[in-house]
């Protein structure tokens, strides 16, 4: 039970600023706060979805479910270190996207030992 709250705790964690990536750039070109809402909101819809083709073909591809892990883990951290570091240093408040990421990976290290 312990391992199913730590990870419902962890998708929360990322799910806030996901549709908070996609809301946010919306409200500011100029859509309504409820639209811009509804598209962040339906962002993390694929999540669910994927969750239940995956428990479907786990058993048919648990060898290669490591190397499939690895590289969603992969991707992430291209599109992190390729798209929202550099655009979290524009502007004159740069370092509060240090901040944040620093925050952020501390959060992370907490529960990690936390909840282990």
């Amino acid at each position: 039970m312990a391992g199913a709250f730590a990870l419902a705790i962890g998708i929360a964690i990322q799910n806030l600023p996901e549709g908070a990536i996609i809301s946010m750039p919306l409200k500011s070109e100029g859509m309504s706060k409820s639209k811009a809402f509804l598209y962040g909101t339906l962002s993390g819809i694929v999540e669910p979805i994927g969750a239940v083709i995956t428990l479907l073909i786990t058993g048919t591809i648990q060898a290669v479910l490591p190397y499939l892990l690895s590289f969603a883990a992969g991707a992430m951290i291209y599109v992190v270190v390729e798209e929202l570091i550099p655009e979290s240093q524009d502007g004159e408040h740069s370092n509060i996207g240090t901040i944040g990421f620093a925050i952020g990976f501390i959060i992370m290290m907490i529960l990690d030992v936390a909840l282990g």
